[in-house]
């Protein structure tokens, strides 16, 4: 079986949509099995349900407004790549205030999912043969879960679709059945040893990080940039524990593994949803699969240098 893992990285999975196009239109690529996390987690179901021109209208058109019911921050463009990011003090306040445990609504987000991917979707998944996963992190028992178009109904797996790109807490948090959920990344942000216990023989990877990261970030000017600062550390610690579990899994398991990283850090600011930058990286992403050799650990060549 053959498997399609997407990490998490907010407004980058832009690059992801256009690097998938790549593999399934450039490369001929078929795959049976779709795992996301966060971004990934709400990408994985439409490229499994066919729908990759829905995917990419999403990714290049899709704005703060389009996630956001509240957004915790003012963004002011200054150019092409360059925005300026403060505080939205009165928007939180109202949330804090209403009792709202997030310093940001996100149940735009919510509509947009049940807009783009449709009941008809899900069951063209199912119909097929194939499955879409996505990755919620459980934060009441602090654990990993994953979610598949195999043991939920429709609703339901919109909700975890949310649930997984959620990234708490400034995006919404999602409460269910008394268990509080957020997003998939604070627990896997690249769920490679998922797809292999689902029996994947072979994977490809699409890693919104650099294969070699090294990057010196600005002194923070406030409290709240300290805080996404905070967070993007985290998670990018946390996908190179991905990878290095994946890999052994994998040698395990006698699974070959396919990485496609990002030719650079496309942006530390995941949250800054602007169309003209996702369309430049969605046009990106497919012109680097064109051109680029992806990252292979062929589990031939790994047994071989044992």
């Amino acid at each position: 079986m053959n498997a399609l893992v997407i990490s998490g990285g907010g407004s980058k999975g832009a690059y992801a949509g256009g690097l998938a196009e790549y593999l399934l239109n450039g490369c001929g690529k078929e795959y049976e099995l779709f795992i996301g996390t966060s971004t990934g987690g709400l990408l994985a179901p439409l490229l499994a349900a066919g729908k990759l021109a829905v995917a990419k209208k999403i990714f290049t058109s899709v704005s703060q407004k389009s996630i956001y019911k509240v957004s915790p921050f003012k963004i002011k463009k200054n150019g092409a790549d360059d925005f300026n990011i403060s505080m939205n003090f009165i928007g939180i306040a109202k949330l804090l205030f209403s009792n709202h445990k997030s310093f940001g609504d996100s149940t735009n987000l919510r509509g947009l999912i049940k807009k783009c991917f449709l009941k008809e979707d899900f069951d063209r998944i199912r119909n097929a043969g194939k499955k879409a996963i996505v990755t919620v992190s459980n934060l009441t028992h602090e654990k990993v879960e994953y979610k598949s178009t195999d043991d939920c109904e429709y609703d339901e797996f919109c909700d975890w679709m949310w649930a997984s790109a959620n990234a708490v807490p400034f995006m919404s948090l999602m409460i269910k059945d008394g268990i509080e959920y957020g997003d998939g990344g604070f627990g896997a942000s690249i769920p490679i040893q998922k797809a292999i216990n689902e029996s994947a023989s072979m994977v490809d990877v699409i890693a919104l990080r650099p294969l070699q990261k090294s990057v010196t970030t600005p002194q923070s000017k406030n409290v709240f940039q300290l805080l996404v600062k905070t967070f993007n550390f985290i998670l990018n610690q946390g996908s190179l524990d991905d990878i290095t579990i994946g890999q052994l899994e994998a040698l395990n398991k006698s699974v070959d593994i396919h990485f496609y990283y990002t030719p650079r850090i496309l942006s530390e600011q995941v949250f800054v949803f602007d169309p003209e930058q996702m369309t430049n990286w969605w046009s990106e992403g497919y012109e680097i699969g064109e051109n680029s050799t992806p990252k292979i650990h062929c589990v031939t060549c790994m047994k071989s240098n044992m």
